[in-house]
């Protein structure tokens, strides 16, 4: 007679083959996989391949607007989507002669960069009206389109404000004046931004801001700007700066006068190596990143849910925040700085 021992472990045996033996048969009945697999991947490729993904930057020449570029052009080739791209180099009267252009031909999906809260806003709109899917990327109008792609800019600058207390506020000591660099006064970036740091700002006695001004998104003006504001005020506590390029020239003012170190300075932006180059030089204190690589991919995400989920152009009003991140001298490296594109 069999002991029970014995046959509990006969059965365990037994319970194991069944369940190795099971994989071969499934392989078996199958070889070509599952079916549920081969359906998600027919559905995906009927919504998404050979459809037409136009992008319009306010320029390519940017580090930010070129890394948007690589990762929708290399992302919606791996999708067998088509890739169109215009570039206007700051044109604004180009760009919105561009966009027209583009709404005429009827692209799938638009991504598209404002350089202002109003002036793309018409066209975004009949875009939309005849099929087209519109996103925002970073800076959005006045017009909410099917999805906006980018930072929150009002936590950047509650950020970015938050930090400068912290340095420059009551319980520093210090004289508490501060000064602002904004790029485009009329950009979603530098409205929000400004608003959010303000009200920071107001509950801090002593935060004194000193020059609050428009640079444009270009550093010579920042720089020409700031040589002034630290000659009339060589007790300057703080600068922040809306871009980071555009601050590096905030910064070269400063160390000019000999005040690198003793003024802290800000920026935020997409964290190109040039970024993490000002940092590692020690030209900017701090750094808040909004990773324009990581924004790149939710372009892309952003298109392809507009496109697999059928919903009609103009109904939908998506948004994908991106985190922003404090890089400093600990680590202004590795994927926190994305490499520059090559020169051709």
């Amino acid at each position: 007679m069999m002991s029970r021992p014995l046959l509990a472990g006969t059965a365990i045996a037994l319970a194991w083959a069944a369940i190795l033996a099971a994989p071969s048969v499934a392989v078996a009945q199958d070889e070509g996989g599952t079916k549920a697999a081969h359906e998600l991947r027919a559905d995906y490729d009927k919504s998404v391949k050979g459809k037409t993904i136009a992008y319009l930057p306010i320029t390519l020449a940017a580090p930010i607007a070129a890394e948007w570029g690589r990762m929708i052009e290399e992302e919606a080739a791996w999708r067998g989507m088509k890739y169109v791209v215009r570039d206007p180099n700051f044109d604004s009267a180009a760009q919105l002669q561009a966009l027209t252009a583009l709404v005429n031909d009827k692209v799938d999906v638009l991504i598209v960069q404002n350089p202002s809260v109003t002036l793309l806003t018409k066209e975004m709109k009949r875009a939309e009206a005849q099929g087209t899917h519109v996103i925002q990327i970073n800076m959005a109008s006045n017009y909410k389109s099917d999805a906006f792609v980018g930072a929150d800019w009002h936590e950047v600058g509650r950020l970015l404000a938050d930090e400068v207390v912290s340095q420059c506020g009551t319980a520093s000591g210090k004289s508490g004046k501060v000064q602002i660099v904004q790029g485009e006064l009329t950009a979603a970036a530098s409205v929000d931004q400004v608003g959010a740091m303000l009200d920071v700002f107001s509950k801090d006695k002593n935060i004194k801001v000193v020059s609050n001004q428009a640079a444009n998104w270009d550093a010579n003006t920042a720089l020409n700007i700031t040589a002034t504001v630290i000659q009339q005020h060589p007790d300057l506590c703080a600068s922040v700066g809306f871009w980071g390029i555009m601050e590096s020239g905030a910064a070269q003012a400063i160390r000019n006068a000999g005040k690198i170190g003793e003024v802290k300075i800000y920026a935020s932006g997409e964290g190109s190596q040039l970024d993490c180059d000002q940092i590692n030089q020690g030209n900017f204190t701090r750094f808040l990143n909004y990773k324009s690589t990581e924004q790149g991919h939710d372009l892309v995400a952003a298109a392809v849910t507009l496109l697999e989920t059928g919903v009609k152009s103009g109904t939908q009003h998506l948004a994908y925040f991106t985190m922003p991140v404090w890089v400093d001298k600990t680590n202004a490296s590795g994927a926190n700085c994305f490499a520059l594109p090559k020169a051709k």
